[in-house]
């Protein structure tokens, strides 16, 4: 018997001695660390459990969100855009996450949107933007492919943020709205010759637009976007049939990066939530067409990166927002009454770039939340099972 085979042998016996030791104390095998095959917990804190849907091998992943990229699951997927221009579609099955790749553009991946924007197409589609100015539908179908095509190239032009719907009163049908860096404003419809997409530059803009989100129709009006730019102001933006009307509803010092619409609630007002870069998170409530209502909510470290909204308590009546930024910290903003509470629930290795809710988990009464950044990795944060029902069901032991 040589050298290597008694260490091979010697390796396993070791390794069969741990199971069988982890067994006899009645911790069982140790946990996969592969979310390919079954879940990786991470930990708990705050009333979160925390896992991990991906390690992305140390490439950074700069967005991620929930979308039904595939019409015969029912549960959505999540869509993860990186640093090296990949769209990762990662699909559940029993709390495995098994990633689908597509898109190799090189340079990384920020602008997102999803929505039955093209109307050749059966169901929603996926749309991505990249630093080098392209921008890429991606579809799934129910035999279980993927794929993407080229639909716009922006010479010069990073895509940062883009929407989707029927937004322009000047247009019939559906459109994407781009916003670029430089700033530019541009609009994409599925009008082209032959399939393609007629691209048009609207106007040239001052600031980055970092984020954006399309408000509710209102009667009479036109639909309105609201956007966070480095210029420092939340502005609304309607496409009529004059052009683009911009509005300022709220300027102040420091960039701003993020945004999120507050839930909507039967007889009450929109609510708006962003950051500033120094740390501020501010909340918007609309008073009137003109006027809006601007409180500061929490005051926390640089450089918030996510911003998140939904029912994350078990009280609905309470008010819940959620953040994560270059502290690396995920935090649980909650109003019960007047007063903001800021709580952690989740720390991760390296400084987070995107957070978004999710409905992922149907054993609780809660959203989910998902987190991205530096570090790589897509993590999901979930409450446990029967949090937040009102009559949960929970296993005899």
């Amino acid at each position: 018997m040589n050298i290597a085979t008694r260490f091979v042998i010697t390796c396993r016996a070791i390794l069969l001695s741990l199971l069988v030791s982890s067994a006899v104390a009645g911790e069982g095998p140790p946990a996969s660390i592969d979310p390919r095959g079954g879940e990786v917990p991470l930990g708990t804190q705050g009333g979160w459990d925390a896992y991990l849907v991906i390690d992305n091998d140390g490439v950074g992943v700069w967005r991620v969100d929930s979308a039904q990229v595939f019409p015969q699951y029912g549960s959505p997927e999540i869509v993860a855009l990186d640093d090296l221009g990949r769209c990762l579609v990662l699909v559940s099955y029993s709390g495995r996450w098994t990633p689908l790749e597509t898109v190799h553009d090189g340079k990384w991946l920020g602008g997102f949107a999803h929505g039955d924007i093209d109307p050749r197409i059966d169901g929603a589609e996926t749309y991505v933007g990249s630093q080098k100015g392209n921008i890429y539908q991606v579809v799934g179908y129910d035999h279980g492919a993927l794929d993407n095509r080229l639909i716009a190239h922006l010479t010069g032009r990073e895509i940062h943020t883009i929407v989707g719907g029927d937004i322009d009163q000047s247009s019939d049908g559906t459109e994407l709205i781009v916003f670029t860096r430089p700033g530019g404003l541009y609009r994409l419809r599925p009008t082209g010759e032959d399939g393609t997409w007629k691209t048009e530059h609207l106007q040239d803009l001052p600031g980055r637009v970092r984020d954006a989100v399309v408000l509710p129709a209102q009667a009479g009006d036109a639909r309105g976007i609201a956007t966070v730019s480095r210029t420092g102001r939340l502005e609304l933006l309607q496409l009529t049939s004059e052009g683009p009307v911009w509005s300022t509803l709220y300027e102040g010092p420091m960039g701003k990066g993020r945004i999120a619409l507050g839930e909507s609630r039967a007889g009450s007002p929109v609510v708006l939530y962003t950051t500033h870069d120094d740390g501020r998170v501010l909340r918007h409530e609309q008073q009137s067409a003109t006027r809006w209502e601007t409180r500061t909510i929490y005051v926390g470290p640089q450089g918030p990166r996510g911003l998140a909204t939904g029912r994350f308590d078990a009280d609905p009546d309470v008010e819940t927002v959620a953040l994560f930024g270059y502290s690396g910290k995920v935090e649980l903003l909650s109003r019960d009454g007047q007063d903001w509470s800021a709580e952690t629930i989740f720390l991760d290795k390296d400084k987070g770039h995107w957070l978004a809710a999710a409905e992922l988990d149907g054993r609780n009464g809660t959203r989910e939340l998902l987190a991205s950044g530096y570090g790589g990795r897509v993590v999901m944060l979930t409450r446990p099972p029967g949090y937040g029902l009102s009559e949960p069901t929970t296993p005899r032991e």
